[in-house]
């Protein structure tokens, strides 16, 4: 049984009765569910995930001391800390009073403060810029069971995807970037008998494609342990990861250069086929780098899309 069933399980048959009974007052403002850090929050966890920091818990997110005192929260943590030390033949963890740190309460705007640097979930052009990938898939992974209140869900409405400009831009920088490493650095290093600088091309261009390719299914990449797995589930392009790992889990010597070349411009060239028929280019033309400046010209602020071509990525 993966993780995020385990937490829900868990809540349904201990957590919700708890919160019925003791918190009937509050319980409209409580948003109830596991999001954050942990691979069970991806849906990734295995058997191997469980040597440290797996356990049966959920998260209770709360509002601002306004809506919440303190001695409220005070409560509820004591009433978390209450359930069952055991479920399913796992056990809580032991190191804070409340849960751990993955779970237990936790005021929303502390929660999305720590993931994205924002209380509130308003971010400017740059701060979006600045945040990584998978912070942003940690502040919306998951799954909230309950949310009367609406607030933790709202935040994370507008932490779902990037807005526009701020999309087109790192488009743009990822799709030059795969230009530059594999469809002209890579074949360069390969003339020059360079096969460790070959290698670091094929690393720069599957990287720079995973990004897009997660970026075109509107999706944020986590971080790159689950890279793959989770490229794998995509709608868009999950069939790309098994040449894409053949890329760099091989060498560059025999006939393999001239294969490797072949991989990549037939990724290249799928890439370009999606990117014309879904109107983010508007150039005829095999070169990707015509077309990572195609995406940049569709950017609607000017003071996005005059910033550096690569200043997104």
């Amino acid at each position: 049984m993966k993780g995020l069933e385990i937490s829900r399980k868990y809540y349904n048959e201990y957590g919700r009765p708890m919160l019925i009974e003791k918190f009937h007052d509050v319980f409209g403002k409580l948003a109830v569910g596991l999001v954050g850090s942990g691979s069970e929050c991806y849906g990734f966890d295995d058997e191997i995930s469980r040597d440290h920091d797996f356990e049966p818990g959920f998260c209770i997110f709360i509002p601002d001391e306004s809506e919440i005192d303190r001695r409220k929260e005070f409560l509820l943590e004591r009433a978390y800390d209450s359930l069952p030390k055991e479920y399913l033949g796992l056990k809580r963890s032991l190191i804070s009073p409340v849960g751990g740190s993955r779970h237990g309460v936790k005021r929303i705007s502390d929660f999305y403060f720590e993931k994205t640097g924002s209380a509130d979930g308003e971010l400017t052009a740059d701060e979006w810029f600045r945040l990584p990938e998978y912070a942003l898939f940690e502040a919306t992974n998951g799954e909230v069971f309950v949310d009367g209140y609406g607030l933790f869900t709202a935040i994370r409405g507008k932490l779902s995807r990037y807005p526009e400009d701020v999309f087109l831009k790192k488009l743009a920088g990822n799709i030059l970037l795969m230009a530059q490493s594999g469809q002209y650095n890579y074949p360069r290093c390969v003339r020059h008998c360079e096969p460790g600088a070959a290698q670091f091309a094929v690393f720069e261009f599957v990287k720079s494609c995973m990004q897009a390719v997660f970026l075109l299914n509107k999706r944020y990449m986590p971080y790159y342990k689950w890279s793959f797995r989770a490229m794998k589930e995509l709608p868009v392009f999950s069939e790309l990861s098994g040449n894409l790992e053949y890329l760099i889990g091989t060498p560059n010597d025999g006939g393999l250069p001239e294969k490797k070349s072949e991989i990549i411009e037939s990724i290249s060239s799928a890439i370009i086929a999606y990117l014309v028929s879904s109107g983010l280019s508007g150039v005829s033309s095999d070169d990707l780098e015509r077309h990572a400046y195609s995406v940049n010209d569709r950017i609607t602020d000017p003071n996005i899309r005059n910033l550096h071509i690569l200043y997104a990525v």
